[in-house]
């Protein structure tokens, strides 16, 4: 799948090691996704967002829980009063599936451009 593709794509099942993405299609990933870094495991990638206020903050986290809900694969949260940080990886895989990068490029056509 291409990169420019990942926003407009669904999350089908992901299960066994057979569906872990390599470090090189990882990066490949991320270059395409502003903000987003490799947890420090490895096993997941992370991004922070900060808004002016509560309000915003929730309303960010609702929308994310929503496509959570959607393409049933869910990301933990930090959640505070100006920020939320995202995790995602997919557990079932042991490590970065498509989907989370998929997951990944919705958030971010949450926000729009940078």
């Amino acid at each position: 799948m291409k990169p420019d593709e990942l926003a407009s794509a669904h999350c089908a099942p992901r299960k066994g090691k057979e569906h872990a993405l390599g470090a090189a299609e990882v990066q490949r990933y991320l270059d395409h996704l502003p903000g987003w870094t490799l947890s420090a495991d490895g096993n997941g990638i992370v991004k922070t967002y900060r808004f002016e206020d509560f309000h915003r903050t929730m309303a960010f986290v609702n929308a994310v829980a929503w496509i959570a809900h959607v393409e049933d694969h869910h990301p933990d949260f930090k959640v505070s009063y100006p920020s939320c940080e995202l995790h995602y990886s997919t557990h079932d895989v042991g490590g970065l599936s498509l989907n989370d990068f998929i997951c990944a490029a919705r958030v971010e056509s949450l926000i729009g451009p940078h």
